[in-house]
C-alpha cells in the first residue's frame, strides 16, 4: 500500500516538474534592451550579427561610426535614415520549400514582421561584409546609404526573393 502511494506520488511530482518545463519553453521570447545612444531596438541587434568573438565594443563602434557617417553626408536625422534603409531592406514574401507527392515545389509565403527584420540586418551585414572599402564603419556606411537609396546588394537581395516568389506564385496553393 505504501509502496504505490509513494509511486503515484513519484508520478505526480515528475508531472508537475515537466509541466514548469513546458511553460518555460513557452515563453522564450527575449526582450531587447533599446540602444541608449538612439533608443532604437534594431541597432543592438546589428551590433550583435556584426560581432565576431564577443567583441561588443569592437562592433559598437562600427556601428557608431557608420552612424556617425551617416549624420555628416546627409542633413536628416541618422536614426530615420537607418530605419528608412533597413525598411527598404526587409521582404515581404519568401519562398519556403514544400514536398508534395514525391515533388518539391517553391511555395511563396508571408514574412512576418520579426523574420522581415532578421533578414534585413542578415544581408545588410552579408553585403557589407563583401564590399571593398578598407574599413567595415565604411562598408556599413556605404550599405545603409545605398540601401537608403534603394539600391545596393542588400536591396538587390531583396528583389531577388521577390522576383522567386512572384515566379512561383502559381504554387501558392500549396501554403500550409
Amino acid at each position: 500500500m505504501l509502496l504505490t502511494e509513494k509511486k503515484e506520488d513519484l508520478y505526480t511530482e515528475l508531472k508537475k516538474v515537466s509541466n514548469l518545463c513546458l511553460e518555460k519553453k513557452l515563453n522564450l521570447k527575449k526582450n531587447v534592451t533599446p540602444d541608449p545612444k538612439f533608443k532604437s531596438t534594431i541597432i543592438p541587434k546589428l551590433i550583435n550579427n556584426i560581432m565576431y568573438d564577443g567583441k561588443r565594443g569592437v562592433a559598437a563602434k562600427i556601428v557608431y561610426e557608420a552612424i556617425e557617417k551617416i549624420k555628416t553626408k546627409t542633413k536628416d536625422e541618422p536614426i530615420n535614415i537607418f530605419n528608412e534603409a533597413i525598411n527598404n531592406i526587409k521582404p515581404t514574401v519568401e519562398v519556403r520549400s514544400r514536398r508534395v507527392g514525391g515533388a518539391t515545389y517553391q511555395v511563396p509565403v508571408e514574412v512576418k514582421s520579426k523574420r522581415a527584420q532578421a533578414l534585413a540586418i542578415r544581408w545588410l551585414v552579408e553585403s557589407a561584409r563583401k564590399r571593398k572599402d578598407k574599413h567595415m564603419s565604411d562598408k556599413i556606411f556605404n550599405e545603409l546609404y545605398d540601401a537608403y537609396e534603394k539600391k545596393g546588394a542588400a536591396v538587390k537581395k531583396r528583389e531577388d526573393v521577390h522576383k522567386m516568389a512572384e515566379s512561383n506564385k502559381a504554387f501558392a496553393h500549396f501554403r500550409w
